[in-house]
């Protein structure tokens, strides 16, 4: 018969082991979902802690082209930062839940050529209009890639590091392969208009949803390409329905049941206010103004 003393033990020892499997789990899923700090097309890997020029690296580097832009991943303040050699043109993001972010080797281009003829000022590093010590919205633009300080010369990116608690970096790549991608950028309440290509998913009679490729914002004139998105848009009776040959091309009326799942399309969304839930493509936050279904 085991003692009472030995069952507490394998007690304590159980307890202990569920809180240390618990803070492993915890260590290794963001609490934070962020915004995807740069807008487009990326690439990426977890470079976090790889050796560079005597230190570990303290962040991900994303490879973008030269003038992406460059999205603050939550709410919060930024702070300039234009006299280090190294890191270039950067900014400081303090975040509202406590986590600093730092964007590095923004750009200092006047030309898409490597000049290093710009300074490290709002419509060539930072966002064109954004002050320092500006309140921002989780996903508005805050400055552009770029390649200075020591990465000049290199491919564009964005150095990212993420430090919660405004302490030590940890590696951003578990919030980075969570973080929502947005579909576009503009002031909250501004208007905007999305056209949306791709092929069909499903279809109902008010609704369809697309495995997204491509996607161009107006009047921002931003677009997407390679997408692999799905978004499910609402499809209200008095949007027109159209067949056509091809995309651009003239169109006859057509009924929205006579889709087929697979079938290119091209949807010109309504024009509507800029929110969160619009850019992030939440389902059926985007309603359709015109539908046009490709022909085999």
């Amino acid at each position: 018969m085991l003692s009472h003393r030995t069952t507490a033990r394998g007690i304590l020892f159980l307890a202990l082991l569920l809180l240390t499997l618990a803070g492993a789990a915890n260590a290794a899923a963001p609490p934070l979902k962020i915004v995807f700090p740069v807008l487009g097309r990326v690439a990426y890997t977890d470079d976090f802690g790889t050796p560079r020029a005597g230190r570990a690296h303290q962040g991900v580097d994303i490879v973008a082209p030269k003038r992406s832009l460059a999205l603050a991943a939550e709410a919060g303040k930024v702070e300039f930062w234009t006299n280090s050699a190294a890191a270039g043109c950067m900014l400081y993001l303090h975040g509202q839940s406590g986590t600093d972010y730092y964007y590095i080797h923004l750009n200092n281009d006047l030309t898409p050529r490597n000049d290093n003829r710009g300074r490290c000022v709002a419509g060539t590093a930072y966002a064109k209009g954004l002050k320092d010590g500006a309140k921002v919205t989780a996903g508005q633009p805050v400055g552009y890639v770029g390649d200075s300080g020591d990465a000049s010369g290199v491919r564009a990116h964005l150095h990212f590091e993420l430090h919660p608690g405004r302490k030590g970096a940890v590696d951003p790549y578990p919030w980075l392969r969570r973080a929502t991608r947005l579909l576009f950028s503009a002031p909250r309440g501004a208007p905007f208009t999305l056209e949306l290509r791709g092929s069909i998913v499903t279809v109902s009679d008010d609704a369809v949803q697309l495995r997204a490729t491509a996607v161009s914002a107006w009047p921002m004139r931003q677009r997407q390409t390679k997408l692999r998105r799905r978004l499910l848009v609402t499809v209200p009776v008095d949007a027109t329905v159209q067949r056509v040959a091809r995309v651009g091309a003239r169109g006859t009326p057509a009924a929205l049941s006579s889709a087929k799942a697979g079938q290119s399309i091209d949807v010109w969304t309504a024009v509507a206010p800029t929110t969160l839930r619009a850019q992030r493509g939440d389902d059926n936050v985007l309603s359709a103004s015109l539908v046009s279904l490709v022909s085999p």
